[in-house]
């Protein structure tokens, strides 16, 4: 006979043997539930290991086992191919029994526009498995997907990311896309790549023995070089990253596929390859862009943003270029930094800082397409940092020393190839070895976990706080001679606007309409100040008054005279980012 026990009497009378699987008992061995973590799916239906990297065939077959089990809350589609041809996959995460998907507040979230930056995918799929799994057992989650939509996308170059698990690589490549240029201009396409020479699937460092050498081994770690001090003499000479000279014009791996940059690609501020590396020949050049860009332009209801990228614990925002600081008005920037301070006490280890201030210029980059193209409040995420290694910012210690330490101390050595002879054709006599290519920028296992969930909880905490409108009053009363007066008060109850200050300036989205339907509308009208009853005139379509946008934690108040008793008449708010939502007047009653 199975026992079962709630929490309260577990907590009470077993709390000696809450870790133990089973317990014995006169009628034999029995099967005693575990505690289920706090803020974790009891029962998954989808079970999933987060603390490795997926594939791409892995990473679909999460997807369709994700909608198998959840079909009224994640559909999953092909919006476009790759450049080899391959689907970019878009995750829909969303309530779809209450209301309709394309017309609650979205959210955008994406990861791995750079290949080698794998951490970004699983981040993504960690979310919409999250919510899903979560759905009925954390209310607020069940709340939250009634009201919102998540659009996520785990790979926006799934070419290169494949490329990068399958082939090797260093932990820096493959950043790129998989379209090949002759780098070297001899007239050959990709024709001197790396070349792993031991067949271990790592591109690694070359280093050969020399009497001039600036490097010797370090005694305390022997997979790790240093420099020697001056005036001593070392034992090595560093030779880069694992090659051959393929070609025969004296340079190793100076020729491999893909040299552009795919965040680099984007309408906005976008400028040539000679001012931006990697820029290639105009805006949107790339299949995986175009397939991204037409998603987000049919989609105007998606009001908030979220990019991976890694390295260094960053949360960025916008604009990529100092020329543009003066698209982001002190609005915009008030909602900003309520999100991004909040996230900073979420990731701990990651600064909330702007791009071109704080990290570099970045011309044609997606968060500056997103943001200021489209009006959406957006952030980019460097994923990964070295105060993760000991939850400590280094002191006195360089960051190589402490991915060094780290590797000794918690991966005991299995971060580094250790160092090996060959006998290379150009170099002769070498030594191979080093990290390899998923340590450093890319998250040990046992810390991708909760990386993975720090991160989703920011994009769920953005996405909470996109607006939420409801009509938070009405009244009708009578001004005789079969005339009425219908006053109402739009209300949205979260920090992120309808419209951001540069959608309104610019306008790229069409203002909010609150419409009076079933009624004969004689005039409508802004109420901006009640108490002085100032008003603006709805001077076309007067029972559709447009509202440019509801501040967030703010009101609109708006008023119709009709013709006729309007309490057959509904109110309907309607708007691009905010949602759509229907308020009945039959219940109001008249006034006078």
């Amino acid at each position: 006979m199975k026992l079962r026990y709630n929490i309260l009497t577990l907590a009470m009378t077993l709390s000696l043997s809450l870790g133990m699987a089973q317990q014995k008992t006169e009628e034999g061995q029995k099967e005693i539930a575990g505690l289920r973590a706090v803020g974790s799916p009891s029962n998954p239906k989808v079970p999933m290991n987060w603390n490795r990297y997926h594939d791409l065939k892995q990473m679909e077959q999460f997807y369709k086992d994700l909608q198998k089990a959840y079909p009224n809350l994640v559909k999953y589609e092909s919006i476009g191919k790759s450049y080899e041809g391959r689907d970019i996959f878009v995750l829909t995460v969303t309530d779809f029994k209450e209301g309709d998907a394309k017309r609650k507040p979205a959210m955008w979230i994406d990861g791995n526009i750079h290949a080698n930056e794998l951490q970004g995918s699983e981040i993504s799929m960690y979310t919409a498995w999250y919510l899903a799994e979560n759905y009925h057992a954390v209310p607020f989650i069940k709340e939250l997907l009634k009201d919102k939509v998540f659009y996520i996308a785990p790979t926006i170059n799934p070419d290169s990311r494949e490329y990068f698990i399958y082939e090797p690589n260093t932990m820096h490549s493959s950043r790129t896309g998989r379209r090949p240029f002759d780098n070297d201009g001899d007239g050959l396409v990709a024709e001197d790549l790396y070349d792993d020479l031991d067949g271990d699937g790592h591109i690694v460092m070359m280093r050969r023995k020399s009497k001039t050498g600036r490097y010797k081994v370090d005694p305390d770690n022997p997979n790790r070089m240093i420099i020697v001090k001056p005036g001593e003499v070392g034992d090595y000479e560093l030779l880069g990253f694992e090659g051959i000279d393929n070609d025969g014009d004296g340079l190793v791996n100076e020729d491999i596929t893909g040299t552009y940059d795919p965040n680099r690609d984007w309408g906005w501020n976008w400028q040539p390859n000679y001012v931006q590396g990697g820029a290639l020949y105009y805006p949107g050049t790339l299949p995986e862009t175009q397939a991204v860009k037409n998603f987000i332009y049919a989609h105007p209801n998606i009001a908030g943003a979220q990019s991976y990228h890694n390295y260094g614990g960053m949360i960025l925002r916008g604009p990529g270029a100092a020329e543009d600081e003066r698209f982001y008005s002190r609005k915009d920037v008030q909602v900003y930094d309520a999100l991004g301070t909040t996230g900073g006490k979420m990731l701990p280890g990651y600064n909330y800082i702007v791009i071109h201030k704080d990290l570099y210029t970045v011309f044609g980059g997606e968060i500056d397409f997103l943001a200021l193209t489209r009006g959406i409040f957006t952030f980019s995420n460097e994923l990964m940092t070295n105060y993760k290694l000991f939850n400590e910012k280094a002191e006195g210690m360089r960051q190589s020393d402490e991915y060094y330490e780290f590797d000794k101390l918690l991966m005991f050595g299995d971060a580094y190839v250790p160092w090996k002879e060959y006998d290379h054709p150009q170099y002769g006599k070498i030594e191979i070895g080093g990290a390899k290519k998923n340590y450093t920028r890319n998250h040990p296992g046992f810390l991708l976990m909760e990386d993975a969930h720090r991160n989703a909880a920011f994009t769920i905490y953005h996405a909470y706080h996109m607006p939420k409108l409801e009509v938070l009053e009405t009244d009708v009363k009578s001004l005789g001679g079969n005339l009425y007066e219908v006053n109402a008060t739009v209300w949205n109850s979260r920090i992120i606007p309808t419209h951001s200050d540069h959608d309104v300036r610019y306008r790229i989205e069409r203002p909010n309409h609150i419409r009076l339907e079933g009624a004969k509308v004689v005039t409508g009208m802004r109420v901006m100040n009640a108490d002085f009853n100032e008003t603006i005139e709805q001077k076309f379509k007067p029972e559709q008054i447009e509202v440019p946008t509801i501040e967030g934690t703010s009101a609109v108040k708006v008023r119709w005279i009709v013709r006729g008793n309007p309490n057959a008449a509904k109110i309907v708010v309607d708007s691009p980012k905010g949602g759509y939502l229907e308020h009945d007047l039959k219940q109001q009653g008249n006034k006078g």
